[in-house]
Order: C-alpha cells, then structure tokens, then sequence
C-alpha cells in the first residue's frame, strides 16, 4: 500500500478508534479531552498529507471488502472530496476546543457520550468524502444520521425529544424513500455505483428518466435541506450550540449538499445532464428555498433559528450551482461549501458563547451586548460579512463565482436572485450587530462603563480562529479553485 492510500485509511479509520479509547478516560475529563484533539489532529495531519498527491493529479484509493460482485466498500479521494475533507478536519479540532469550554462552562451532563458521537460522526462525514461509490457514500450518510441523533437529543428534555424525532423521520425517510431507490435505479440504468468523471449515465437513461432520477436524488438527501424537507434542522435547533456547529458547518447539511454535488459530477455528468435538459427544474426550486429560507430568516427572534433559516438559505446556494450544471458554477458550489462552513461555524460559535456569558437567546435581548462581549460580537461581524458577500472575507468569492456561472448557463435571472439574497442575508444579520453595539443595555446607568464579561477563553480561541479563517480564505480562493478545477478524468 503506497503512502497516500495508507493516508486514505487513516483519515477515514482514526476518528472511530478515537471514538474506542475516549470512553476509557470517562472519570478523567482532562483525558478524555485530550483524546479528542489528538484524532482530531491525527484526522488533521492524514486529509492534508493526501492534498499535495491529489493536486498533482493522483487518486489515492483504498478498497476494504467486496460485498458482492462490483459493490465494493471503498474509498477514493477527488478533487471534490478532498476539499470537504479538509474543511471538516480543519473545523474538528477548532470545535473540539469550543466544546470543551462551552460544556464545562455550562455543566452539561453525558460529556463523553457526546465526544464520542461527534468523533463518530467525523468519522461517517471523512468516509462520505472520499466514497468510490454511491454503496459506500449511502451507508456512512446513514451512519452520519443515526450518530448526530444521540448529540440532537442531547438535553432530553421534551423539546429535545420531539426535535429528535423529526430529525429521524425526515433524514432516515428521505434516504428510505428517495434516495435508496435512487440509487437503485442508477445501478440498473448504468450497471455500476462508481462516481466516473464526466458520469455514468450517458447513453442509459432518457431526459425524462434523468430528470426524475435527479429529483430522487435532491428530495432524498434529505440533509441537504432543500424546501421543503428543511423543517428538522431549524427544529434541532435545541441541541447545544456545538452540535450547531455540527449540523450547520462541519459534517451534516454539509454532507448533504456535498453528495448532491458529487451525484451530480460524477453520477449524471454536467454535459450529460445539460445536453438532457434534465437539471432545468433545479435552478428554480433551488432559487425559490434561497429567498424563502431568508425571508423566514427575517422574523425570526431566536437568534439560533434565525442562523438555522439563514443555512437552509446559504445551502440552496450549493444545490443551486449544482443545478447551473456548468463548470464555472459547479466550482462556485465547492467554494461556498468551505466559505459557508468558516462563517457559519463563527456565527453558531458566537450565539453559544451569548448564551454562556450572559444566558441570552433572542436577537430582541441583545441591545448593548457588543459592549460586554466585544471578541464575540466583533467575530459575530467578520462571520455576516462573510455570509453576506463582502471581501476581505471569504463569502464573497463563492457568490462572485456563483453569479460567473450563472451568466455561463444564461441564466441572467439567478444572478438577480444572488444579489437579492446578499441583501436579505445583510437585513437578517446586520441589525443584530447594531442593536449590539450602538444601543444602550437594558437598566445599563447613563454613562456607566461596561463590564466585560465574555465566554471562556476557549471560546473565545475558536471563535477567533474561525473569524480569522474567513479572511484567510478569501486571499486562498485561487488555490481552492484550483483544486476544483481539477475535476476531470487523469490517466
């Protein structure tokens, strides 16, 4: 086995032999931790070593076992994959540090249970990257549902357990009804699950047939929350705010827009798909849950399921580009998943780090918090101008290059829907700023100076550290791009 398919077993092993040994150190909490942020950094170290082999055109793969003739379990790393990969390891271990101080700060019961579902679930979310093929990419995506489940219902309190519940029937019903019958369909048409550059579909399916087996795929991967299969994430609003983190950034909605684009790529094929016609119903549905999704987003008090509507918006921007079917667009669909990842992760990070500092949830409750939380609120700033499409931060690459595509596709409506969004995502985020820093607090004396008084210092770190990503990334979209351009058949 060579160094980079060594490297694929790795990334893809390492999180669950961590999710193995962080039980063992249950009564040493320091341990315990610990635990996590070495997988995290081992995770780290494996998906960056694979980067340079993969620019350079290789595709380390690794096969486990065969389960039956030509359905293998098994992985291959892509230009696509690879990115996702390295969004969710990078975002491990920055949200492995917020967790530690939001969970002591706030005494949450069950802390290992916890550490030990989300090393799992980086662990279901780093085999969902690099599936060969739609088997492999199937059973990690379920195992991606039912391990976020035990992290939904967390509190287990009724709300807890009512949101719990609809987060299965959705996801587990979506994938049983749609998606597993998309697939099946697909292993019929073009006798084999293997993503293909450039798709396996041409030649066996009529337009008719591509379109409908498309909407399968769309509706079925229910994480991806396209309207109106969205209603559980706003729901599992009530898990702690790391798992928010997780839902919203890291792994699950991310995980769902992320196998549309790869089924798109490398199932259908982007000139299969528009010499087909069949991706034509796409651009409009994914349009109409962008606006929708932001509009909700504006009547929303809770801060968390005004950030919740804001994902189901930013997400269509995904499905969206993937619906644009042209290469320009296909890129602006990878750029906003690390874009989005990097600012969303920031905003969550900073409602968790309200609610521990000053036990406050609603947007209406927040007058003169920027002057007791400024790091926070400050980070809460850079994280909307991001979500919102201003340089210097990264959100503004993946909307420019989204728009480029959609003038590609001729589609010179989308681009006024792309600024329309830009400006409800700035009337859903902005005034929360605002109202932050220029209004009085409430029973605050006239002229009194404010007392500082943020989050714990690891909050603190990891929100400043994904603040700081947002710009970073905007000066290293040229190298992302890169790397998605390479989607393309090497020898």
């Amino acid at each position: 086995m060579s160094a980079p398919e060594t490297l694929v077993v790795i990334a893809v092993v390492a999180p669950f032999v961590g999710a193995l040994v962080i039980p063992l150190f249950h009564d040493r909490p320091n341990l315990r931790e610990a635990v996590t942020l070495i997988t995290a950094a081992v995770l780290l170290v494996a998906v960056s070593g694979l980067l340079p082999a993969v620019l350079d055109g290789a595709r380390p793969e690794a096969t486990v076992f065969a389960v039956a003739p030509g359905l293998d379990l098994a992985f291959a790393v892509e230009p696509l994959g690879m990115l996702f990969a390295l969004v969710a390891s990078g975002l491990w271990i920055v949200n492995s540090i917020y967790s530690i101080g939001y969970m002591r700060a706030n005494n949450e019961p069950r802390q290992t249970g916890f550490y030990v579902c989300f090393a799992i679930a980086l662990g279901s979310t780093v085999a969902i990257a690099f599936a060969k093929n739609l088997f492999t990419l199937f059973l990690f995506y379920e195992a991606l549902t039912l391990s976020t489940f035990p992290l939904v219902t967390h509190k287990q309190n009724a709300e807890a357990i009512r949101a719990g519940r609809l987060y299965l029937l959705l996801l587990l019903g979506s994938s049983m009804v749609l998606f597993l019958p998309a697939i099946i369909a697909t292993w019929v048409l073009a006798g084999t699950l293997e993503f293909a550059p450039g798709g396996i579909l041409a030649g066996h399916a009529s337009p008719l047939v591509m379109g409908a087996l498309l909407a399968l795929y769309v509706f079925g991967i229910g994480k991806a929350a396209v309207m109106p299969l969205h209603f559980w994430l706003p729901a599992a609003m009530v898990a702690p705010t790391p798992v928010s983190a997780l839902l919203h950034a890291v792994a699950v909605v991310k995980a769902g827009v992320f196998a549309i684009l790869k089924i798109v790529v490398y199932v259908f094929g982007i000139d299969t798909l528009t010499a087909a016609g069949a991706n034509g119903w796409l651009v409009p549905v994914a349009s109409a849950s962008l606006l929708l999704a932001s509009f909700i987003a504006l009547l929303q008090d809770n801060l968390k399921a005004r950030l919740a509507y804001s994902t189901v918006s930013q997400l269509a921007y995904v499905v969206l580009g993937a619906g644009l079917a042209t290469s320009t667009g296909i890129v602006g669909s990878g750029l906003q998943i690390a874009m989005h990842a990097a600012a969303k992760i920031t905003l969550f990070f900073c409602a968790g780090a309200i609610y521990v500092a000053a036990h406050k949830t609603a947007v209406s409750e927040l007058d003169g918090i920027g002057r007791r939380m400024p790091v926070t609120m400050g980070a809460f700033l850079i994280g909307s101008l991001s979500i919102i499409g201003l340089p210097p931060f990264g959100g503004m690459w993946s909307k420019w290059t989204l728009a480029l595509g959609a003038l590609e596709a001729d589609q010179v409506a989308v681009v006024a829907v792309l600024m329309l969004s830009s400006l409800l995502s700035a009337a859903y985020l902005l005034p929360i700023v605002a109202r932050a820093f220029f209004l009085p607090p409430p029973g605050g004396a006239a002229g009194a100076p404010p007392r500082i008084a943020e989050a714990p210092l690891a909050c603190l770190i990891a929100l400043g550290a994904t603040a700081l990503l947002t710009f970073v990334l905007f000066f290293s979209a040229g190298t992302i791009e890169t790397l998605l351009r390479a989607m393309a058949p090497h020898d």
